[in-house]
């Protein structure tokens, strides 16, 4: 009886609530209650349920006028959504919260405008469309340097935080636009050696890295290191010796690199103790620097230490560095041939992302890698099936125009061409090559090996004209870019003169018509092919 008695008093709190939502002070004060709620983590269907009754308080008092405070309501309603896992209820919420502000208005009516495109460039990065949350972060930067100044401390955070955002989508050039804005700011508002310029010369330094200019790179990480050793930060250092090892190993100067990964291994240690997911990424380090050097027992050894370490999860490790270590491993596995070893790591990463709406992008990636091992295997059905997986999965996270998704359509009519689906190969093929030439050009190596796949199967289909044309471009590519002697030339001349034989033609030196615009295209084979088809 007490208890329906208190059920009933809620229910006439709630109905007075309801009944005076026109009072003013009743929106911030439902407002602040939820963010008390949030803040506590107690009972989100009840923080829910307060943020919409907070924002119909507001709707109803602003009697259809610019309301900051409704759009700052709008902003906590679409973090419980996204708390929530709800993250389409989330973007008509903030598209709602972005329209109303009006930037003629003041600073803080263009400080919440570049608020709710932040937040929901971030929700959408949540769901793995990168390239939406793009759109918004650079909307919300553009605001941001109108009303603070391109020269603002805060507008450089953005600019370093917006650059991550185009890492994470593979457009360097443009992150390193932004990152050395963010630099350059850093630099003239700050102290020397600030630990904002440390920040940004880390991402820079990976950018560079990215980018394959592992020189310039490494001087990046050597000051961004000594500027976190200048402000006493021991862990972002050791992380940061991470990176310059990384460096080193890509210039195959491999005792500096070793003496890196053991300089960040023992502060690791000491700090987080010898079974942290943390200890075990360098294990890997290591043991891919020993696998490219060829000392196998030290690679699986250091293997073995780093699966130890993943196969006991604790606690607040959150489970994607789990998954992601295992990725590695199974990585360092395939180059040793051990396929089994690899694909039964992929697995368990598999496992652990399950159907998570914003990691689809990056189990796409894991099923990819899959394909390629069970291509390697010779069991093609398998390569054929998880790629058809991984390639939807791609299309519904918006990454249809990304190099990674270029690279999965060429693997995946590899494996059809084994399964005799030349058709559909032919159609991979072209999708791929429209794909990844924009990201690459014509001229680039994996580009020609993707019109060697397209050649190939246009010669199975009795498209012979259409694979004449496209070899012998192939052929004076490879021979301007590799000589005339490399046997991949030889391979390509080969098979072009079975090609004009069979059709009673003789080698056009001088194509007849350009092939720029047939092959319009630009494509990155997965290191793993080195499969043509014939």
């Amino acid at each position: 009886m007490r208890k329906h008695r208190r059920n009933l008093g809620l229910k006439g709190i709630e109905e007075r609530i309801d009944a005076g939502l026109d009072n003013p002070d009743l929106g911030p004060f439902l407002l602040k209650q939820t963010r008390d709620m949030i803040s506590s983590g107690d009972n989100p269907r009840k923080a829910l349920d307060l943020a919409l009754r907070a924002l119909k308080s507001f709707e109803i008092c602003a009697e259809g006028k610019p309301s900051l405070e409704m759009v700052m309501c709008l902003h906590v309603l679409a973090t419980i959504y996204c708390n929530l896992g709800q993250y389409n209820e989330a973007i008509p919420i903030l598209e709602r919260s972005i329209d109303i502000p009006v930037l003629e208005d003041g600073q803080d009516h263009a400080l919440a405008k570049f608020a709710g495109c932040m937040q929901l460039g971030d929700t959408y990065a949540m769901m793995g469309q990168i390239e939406n949350s793009l759109l918004f972060y650079t909307a919300g930067l553009e605001i941001q340097g109108q009303v603070l100044g391109e020269t603002d401390p805060r507008f450089g955070e953005t600019c370093r935080y917006v650059a991550e955002a185009h890492v994470q989508a593979l457009h360097f050039d443009e992150a390193q636009k932004l990152c050395q804005i963010a630099l350059d700011i850093h630099k003239g508002n700050g102290a020397p050696a600030s630990i904002e310029e440390a920040a940004d010369r880390r991402l820079m330094g990976l950018i560079c890295d990215s980018k394959g200019d592992y020189e310039a790179a490494l001087e990046h990480y050597v000051l961004a290191s000594m500027a976190m050793a200048a402000n006493d930060h021991e862990a972002d250092v050791a992380a940061v010796d991470c990176s310059i090892g990384d460096a080193y190993l890509a210039l195959a100067r491999y005792d500096e690199a070793v003496f890196s990964y053991q300089k960040a291994l023992t502060v690791f240690k000491s700090t987080k103790g010898e079974h942290h997911p943390t200890v075990a990424s360098v294990y890997v380090r290591l043991a891919d620097l020993y696998n490219k050097i060829g000392k196998f027992k030290e690679s699986k050894s250091y293997c073995e230490n780093a699966l130890r370490i993943f196969g006991k999860i604790k606690p607040g490790i959150p489970s994607e560095e789990i998954a992601s270590g295992l990725i590695d491993v199974a990585a360092i596995y395939q180059s040793m041939n051990d396929l089994e070893k690899g694909l039964k790591l992929l697995k368990k990463a598999l496992k652990i992302y399950g159907n998570a709406p914003g990691q689809q992008s990056t189990v796409a990636g894991i099923e990819a890698q899959m394909g390629v091992m069970y291509y390697m295997q010779g069991n093609y059905s398998d390569s054929y099936n998880i790629f058809k997986s991984a390639i939807a999965k791609f299309r519904a996270s918006g990454e249809k125009k990304s190099s990674l998704f270029g690279i999965a359509l060429n693997q995946m009519g590899l494996a059809c061409v084994q399964c005799y689906a030349i058709n559909e190969a032919a159609d991979l093929f072209e999708e791929a090559k429209t794909i990844l030439e924009k990201e690459y050009g014509p001229y680039h190596p994996d580009t020609l090996g993707v019109y060697s796949n397209l050649a190939g199967t246009y010669d199975a289909m009795g498209r012979v004209d259409d694979a004449i044309e496209i070899l012998e471009y192939v052929v004076v590519m490879r021979e301007e870019k590799l000589g005339t002697a490399n046997p991949d030339v030889d391979d390509e001349k080969r098979r072009l003169e079975e090609l004009l034989k069979e059709a009673g033609r003789a080698r056009n030196r001088k194509s007849r018509r350009s092939l720029e615009t047939l092959l319009d295209t630009n494509s990155q084979l997965m290191k793993s092919n080195g499969i043509k088809v014939l």
